[in-house]
């Protein structure tokens, strides 16, 4: 079980997530200081560890759109935020799948901040409400390189898969 931490709209920019102003770090150790920098108070809590691993950012429609800064899924992997939305923008979702960031689309999804929500294969179970919403399956060879942890996981466990079979 995880809770939604923060409510956010539809069409969320990558450079609402992670700033154009702050390109000049993109190292994925130095980025999550920079996530949601114009909302202060949540950008505060993120940098103050007051939001644990593995909450929810609950989005809206199209999130993720504008550049394909992969600096802005960088940046909420590193505090280890699962985002679950209504809709992705095509670019951030390659970019959180290759990253190995968890989101989650469910165009159905009702909840809203402090919410409790249980992520199963094929659906979100709001257990503050009671509620329940289907989830929008990725296609299998995108969600096992989610599963792995990105795309580098993946490929380092195809790769260690194909030597130990060619070894044996």
């Amino acid at each position: 079980m995880a809770q939604v931490v923060y409510c956010i709209g539809d069409d969320i920019s990558t450079d609402v997530i992670y700033p154009g102003r702050y390109m000049a770090t993109v190292l994925p150790s130095e980025t999550p200081q920079f996530a949601f920098a114009d909302d202060a108070a949540l950008n505060a809590k993120l940098k103050a560890k007051q939001i644990p691993p593995g909450s929810i950012i609950l989005a809206g429609s199209n999130f993720g759109c504008g550049s394909s800064r992969e600096q802005a899924v960088s940046t909420l992997k590193g505090y280890g935020l699962t985002i679950v939305a209504k809709s992705i923008a095509r670019i951030f979702l390659q970019n959180a799948i290759n990253l190995g960031l968890p989101l989650v689309v469910a165009p159905d999804l009702t909840a809203a901040e402090g919410d409790d929500l249980v992520i199963e294969k094929d659906r979100i179970i709001n257990t503050t409400t009671g509620s329940s919403s289907r989830i929008e399956p990725l296609p299998p060879a995108r969600q096992a390189i989610l599963d792995a942890g990105g795309l580098i996981p993946y490929t380092r466990k195809i790769l260690l898969q194909r030597a130990h079979a060619t070894t044996t």
